[in-house]
């Protein structure tokens, strides 16, 4: 079937794209490259012509709060309103494990909003929860640091390998609409602390890693399960150790 996967040339996008077309299916990139816009609607009326499902897992230029906001609140509600018009049965969604708990970030915030138009379309959808990826480590290890040092609560983190993702993003679109939320997230549970200790050791990074139960999370507070599914997940194959990518993390 053909599947239409709305930034379908990123990170995470492009593992999809190549996820659905080993199962066979017809896999469509769609982005502002590809001649697609969500925020003017340019291309959408073309790109879902026939289109069963659309996977999107575009995200926002700018993390400002209300960038952001105004990013998913208008991106989606285009593609939503487009899907209707093409007949798409099945819309799933890439989100966080954990937006829906106090959503003191904005960027959480948005995420909850882009859900809420989800859930009010006629669409039949799935919403996939996933936790922090792997790829991303390092970043967040630099938004951490002051003064030379690299601030982490001693909460609980449960990182998963952007392969991982991808993966369980296109065995959602290829079931049946939940009308709900699926949560995924790594093999392991570490103390954040203690994780990204052992990552920067691992880069030969000469930072230390300071435990600060106040630490924020990219300007959020942090409590014991902010990051983590509370209940039930599938679990990736991936662990942090033997992933490919851990020693390759861009500078």
């Amino acid at each position: 079937m053909k599947i239409v996967v709305i930034g379908g040339t990123g990170l995470i996008g492009s593992k999809v794209i190549a996820d659905l077309a080993a199962l066979g299916h017809e896999a469509v990139p769609a982005a502002p490259n590809t001649g697609v816009n969500t925020l003017t609607g340019e291309g959408l009326a073309e790109v879902l012509t026939g289109a069963s499902v659309v996977v999107d897992v575009s995200n926002s230029p700018s993390f400002e709060d209300q960038a952001v906001l105004d990013f998913f609140e208008t991106s989606t509600g285009n593609l939503l309103a487009a899907e209707e018009k093409a007949g798409v049965g099945h819309h799933v969604a890439l989100s966080i494990v954990g937006a829906e708990r106090p959503p003191e970030r904005g960027y959480f915030r948005a995420k909850i909003a882009q859900e809420s138009l989800i859930e009010r379309s006629p669409i039949p959808y799935s919403i996939v929860h996933a936790t922090q990826f792997f790829e991303f480590t390092r970043a967040i290890a630099d938004e951490a640091t002051a003064d030379g040092e690299v601030r982490m609560a001693p909460v609980f983190y449960q990182p998963m390998a952007g392969d991982d993702v991808a993966e369980q993003v296109a065995r959602v679109a290829t079931a049946a609409p939940v009308n709900g939320r699926v949560e995924i997230a790594g093999p392991d549970r570490y103390r954040m602390d203690e994780f990204f200790r052992e990552a920067l050791a691992g880069w030969d990074d000469p930072r230390e890693v300071v435990t600060d139960p106040g630490a924020h999370y990219f300007g959020a507070p942090l409590e014991e399960h902010s990051l983590v599914p509370l209940g039930d997940a599938t679990l990736g194959r991936y662990h942090y150790n033997t992933w490919p990518g851990r020693l390759q993390s861009p500078k």
